[in-house]
């Protein structure tokens, strides 16, 4: 066994191998006995190499040159790589106050380099040799290469409450009422993609022009880098008004087709004609229609569905508790246009429920005829049930609930005659 530039020789039997000292696990341990002492290297490479029946003063000056030989190795590797070692920590440890939003874009390749380094170098040193300092100066690259979620989540809740805290003036300025904390969040993070699910009226549309002047006047887009989107001409209007009130920055919001159309033009060299529907809302409407139709007689599965959207989710349920006044109820149930798939028009989103029930499992009604046996007189209008089911001659007469609140707090409920509970009345 000898020293050999940065290798150890192994001479046995005549066969020559050689162990990097870079290779080693630690520095030679030496065990004295009756014979001599022994050296052993323990390599992570080969199995442990035993030098043995040597005297102890040349075992262990033997040793010592390993061992120095070792940690010169270890640190030359690591030094070899002190530019690019010191540019991956310094942009790792810059995650604990990121100046820009930490987004999946901007860690990848970080991550990459980080593994890299590490597969080729950093895992292969050894903490004795390089001492504590250094396993200390180089512990961030090796836990952000073998954790990188945790990092950045890190680092991604410490830009956002920093930048939250730097812009809050401008939040709270840039619309007419302060944004919410949700829309704050969703101005801030920058993520490769965001979703942001929000209901009508919630503010979309203050997020989007918050949006849009955060990110020229942080610095982080130009303004010819922001595409804003819309579907209609309108909605694509108000956006780039209040883009450029709210916030000086000129962004032209665009509708999806509008988009689209440009980009056909510049990559065929002119724009196609434009088809009819384009423009006239009628035959847009007529062509929606007779494309349901297609779909309706090829696929029943389709079919289904569009009968049960009609049916059921057309117009939103809503019940006379639902307003202050009466007068309220009635003046929505008659801006509702109520209409069965048969046709009808009817008084009641109930009676909506009950006439598309009845058609959907093919069963023949009238809505409202003439009831067929006379009634005392009374000298009000004939009466006319709600339905009559035509093959059996059944008639279904419905009943809602008037509810009331009693002076101990609790309610009562009693039958009247408007919408729920159904009577039958056999002819």
């Amino acid at each position: 066994m000898e020293l050999d530039g940065d290798c150890v020789r192994i001479i046995r039997r005549s066969q020559v191998a050689s162990i990097s000292l870079l290779s080693l696990a630690s520095a030679p341990s030496l065990r004295k006995g009756m014979f001599g002492t022994a050296v052993t290297l323990s390599s992570g490479e080969f199995p442990d190499v035993t030098l043995k029946g040597a005297g102890h003063q040349d075992a262990h000056e033997f040793s010592e040159r390993i061992t120095q030989a070792w940690t010169r190795v270890n640190l030359a590797a690591l030094e070899s790589e002190a530019a690019r070692l010191d540019k991956i920590l310094t942009e790792v440890m810059s995650l604990a106050a990121p100046s820009r939003y930490p987004a999946a874009c901007q860690i990848a390749p970080l991550l990459e380099q980080a593994r890299a380094l590490d597969a080729s170098l950093l895992s292969k040193l050894n903490a004795e040799a390089i001492g504590p300092e250094t396993v200390a100066r180089i512990a961030p690259i090796r836990k952000f290469a073998s954790d990188p979620r945790t990092w950045r989540a890190n680092g991604v809740a410490a830009f956002v409450t920093a930048e939250l805290d730097r812009w809050k003036d401008f939040f709270d300025t840039i619309e007419r009422n302060p944004l919410t904390p949700e829309q704050r969040l969703s101005v801030v993070v920058d993520e490769d993609a965001t979703l942001v699910l929000a209901g009508a009226g919630s503010g979309k549309t203050s997020v989007i022009t918050a949006k849009a002047a955060y990110l020229v006047k942080a610095g982080i887009r130009r303004s010819d880098e922001i595409l804003l989107l819309a579907f209609a001409k309108n909605a694509a209007k108000e956006m780039s008004e209040r883009v450029e009130a709210r916030s000086g920055v000129p962004i032209v919001a665009r509708t999806f087709h509008a988009l689209a159309y440009d980009i056909i033009g510049i990559v065929e060299g002119s724009k196609p004609a434009l088809a009819d529907h384009a423009t006239d809302d009628l035959a847009f409407t007529n062509l929606i229609k007779q494309i349901l139709i297609d779909l309706v007689r090829r696929l029943s599965d389709v079919s289904h569905a569009i009968i049960q959207w009609f049916a059921h989710f057309l117009v939103e349920p809503k019940t006379e508790w639902d307003f202050k006044t009466k007068h309220a109820f009635y003046t929505h149930i008659e801006s509702q246009d109520l209409r069965t798939l048969q046709g009808e028009k009817v008084k009641s989103y109930e009676e909506l429920q009950i006439a598309n029930w009845l058609y959907e499992n093919g069963i023949d009604y009238e809505y409202e005829p003439v009831y067929e046996h006379k009634i005392a007189e009374t000298g009000m209008r004939d009466y006319q049930p709600d339905f009559r089911l035509v093959e059996s001659g059944i008639y279904i007469e419905h009943f809602g609930v008037r509810r009331q609140k009693l002076a101990d707090g609790n309610e009562s409920c009693s039958p009247r005659p408007s919408s729920t509970v159904m009577n039958i009345l056999l002819a």
